[in-house]
Order: structure tokens, then sequence, then C-alpha cells
């Protein structure tokens, strides 16, 4: 389990402000019976397996952020899973300096933001809240491949900042990945780890298109816990930071 004592102040009270966000963004629609799947889904009609929700994906061109929503078969989805989000970045978007990592069947993308980069999953189930964060290999989306290093740098990056097709669910999912980032960051790290100890295991197979292996790394999550683990941690940093203010206040006071 990530250890929130790690964080810094701002850290956490960056986590804080975007669970605020989330919670905002999921009571507006809740007030009209509606929800963060029930937003991307608005229209769609008949729900597909596969089909990528919305056609086309959501795509901010400022930012070159891309998320959708889709569904596996019922026998393959987690326990309450209705479905789930995959969230990407595309290179136009990333921070200077970060490159494809050098595997040895890297290909060179047909254009300069085609070598987009998959930075996490988010399962949710039927009540529209997220259950599971999980990361996957390169095959499952047909990213180009980052180190976690790299993948890391450009969580911050992730920003849908329009308002289709949904203002609120645009903005929870923004907030949701930096609400979570420790838990982003610590599986993007094991998805590595998985990767280097698949490879060793079998080092005459293709580890990136190896179709045994979907799932890098996963763990389940909740809102509300995580709300409560951000303001545990939160609460003993002030406790830590209070003897320093009190002793700063006394000697202000002797010299005056």
């Amino acid at each position: 389990m990530t250890d929130f004592g790690l964080l810094s102040r701002g850290e956490l009270q960056a986590m804080a402000d975007a669970a605020r966000e989330v919670l905002t963004c999921q009571r507006v629609l809740t007030k009209t019976g509606d929800n963060v799947v029930g937003e991307i889904l608005r229209g769609a009609g008949t729900f597909f397996e596969w089909r990528h929700y919305p056609q086309g994906d959501i795509y901010d061109s400022e930012h070159h952020a891309q998320y959708y929503y889709h569904a596996h078969p019922e026998e393959e989805r987690v326990s309450g899973e209705h479905g789930h989000f995959h969230t990407f970045l595309r290179p136009l978007g990333m921070p200077a300096g970060v490159a494809p990592a050098p595997v040895p069947d890297l290909k060179e993308p047909s254009s300069e933001n085609d070598a987009l980069c998959h930075l996490v999953g988010i399962s949710m189930d039927r009540a529209g809240l997220p259950i599971r964060l999980f990361t996957t290999n390169r095959w499952v989306t047909g990213e180009t491949w980052y180190s976690a290093g790299d993948v890391v740098r450009m969580l911050d990056c992730f920003v849908i900042d329009h308002a289709r097709p949904s203002w609120p669910a645009n903005r929870w999912i923004t907030a949701l990945m930096r609400m979570f980032r420790p838990q982003i960051v610590e599986l993007l790290h094991a998805r590595d780890a998985e990767i280097q100890r698949r490879s060793g295991m079998h080092p005459r197979v293709n580890i990136f298109e190896d179709r045994d292996l979907e799932v890098t790394s996963e763990m389940r999550v909740s809102i509300e816990d995580q709300i409560a683990r951000i303001e545990l941690a939160l609460a003993r940093v002030r406790r830590r930071e209070a003897p320093a203010e009190r002793s700063l206040l006394k000697s202000s006071s002797q010299i005056n």
C-alpha cells in the first residue's frame, strides 16, 4: 500500500483539492440522477462490448490528452466491474525530454503525434464509481512503450479541458488522476517490474506482444477510502508542523 507519510504537504494538498473536484462533479451529476459513465454513454443506445465510447474517443487538442470507455465480455471483467476508462497522452502534450523506451521492435510513428502513451485504466462499477486502477501490456491498446519514469512525468499533463461530451465527466477524470496519483505511480513502476520479470522468464518471447500478459499491475481503489487517507495524512503533517510554528511564535515574542 502506498505510504502517504512519504508525501509532502504540497502533494497531499494537491490530492485533497483534486478530491474536492471529484466530489463536486459527482454531486452535480447525482442531483439529476446521473453519473460519470452515464454521461459518456448518453445517447449511445445499446451498449456493445469492445466498442469505444464515445465514438472517436475524447481528445483535448490543446493538451493532447485522450480517453475512452469500453467493456469486455462479462466473463473477462473483474468482480463488480461494468467497464473501464483507458487514458492516454500524445507526444505533443508530453514534457520535454520524454522519448519512447528503446525496446527491440520500436517502430517510427507515421506522424509526430501518433506515439501515444497509455497512462492508466480505471475500472468503474454500475453506480459510476471507480473500483480499480490498472496498467496494461503494450499490445492491449497499441500504444508506444515509455518507461515508468517518463510516464510518471506525463501524469500531470493529462488534462481534458473542454465541454464535450460532458463537462463534469471531463473534469472528474482529470481530477481523479491527481487524486490517485501516488497509486498510479506505484502501479507504473510495478508494470515495468512485471515486464522485466516476464522477460527474464521468457527471453525468446517478445513480452510486449505476449497475449498471456494483459494486465501488468492492478489495485483496488475507493474514493471514500482515499479521501480518508488524505485527510489523515494531512492532519499528521499539521501536527508535526505545529510545534515548529509555536516555537517560532515564542521566539518572536521573546525578541519583542
